[in-house]
C-alpha cells in the first residue's frame, strides 16, 4: 500500500481555465493498468489568508456519458431560464485594493 499511495498518477493531458476568482483544471490521468480518468479541480484563493482552497472530483470513463447528459441538461436549463452573459475575466492580485472589487458570486 505504501508505494502505491506515494505514486502520482501519470498525467496524460491537462487544461487550465481561469474564470474570475477561480481556476479550473481538467486533468486526464492514467491508472496503473492504463485506463484514463478525469479529475476536475476548482481552485480559489482565500482572501483572509491567501491560501488556495481546492475541490476535486474524479470522473471515471464508465460515467462520462451520464455525467455529460446531466451537465448538459443542467446548463441548458439555466440558459433557457435565465440570461447568461459570458464574461472575460482579468485576474488581478490587487483588484480588491484598487477599488475594482466586485460582488459577483459565481457559485451554483
Amino acid at each position: 500500500m505504501g508505494e502505491f499511495d506515494n505514486k502520482e498518477r501519470e498525467e496524460v493531458f491537462s487544461k487550465k481555465v481561469r474564470a474570475g476568482k477561480r481556476t479550473y483544471f481538467f486533468d486526464v490521468k492514467a491508472t496503473r493498468s492504463g485506463d484514463y480518468y478525469l479529475t476536475l479541480t476548482e481552485s480559489k484563493k482565500r482572501l483572509e489568508d491567501g491560501l488556495f482552497v481546492k475541490h476535486k472530483i474524479f470522473l471515471y470513463k464508465e460515467d462520462f456519458e451520464k455525467f455529460a447528459e446531466g451537465l448538459n441538461e443542467t446548463v441548458d436549463y439555466i440558459k433557457n431560464h435565465q440570461e447568461v452573459v459570458e464574461k472575460r475575466y482579468e485576474y488581478s492580485e490587487n483588484s480588491e485594493h484598487n477599488g475594482t472589487k466586485t460582488n459577483d458570486d459565481f457559485s451554483f
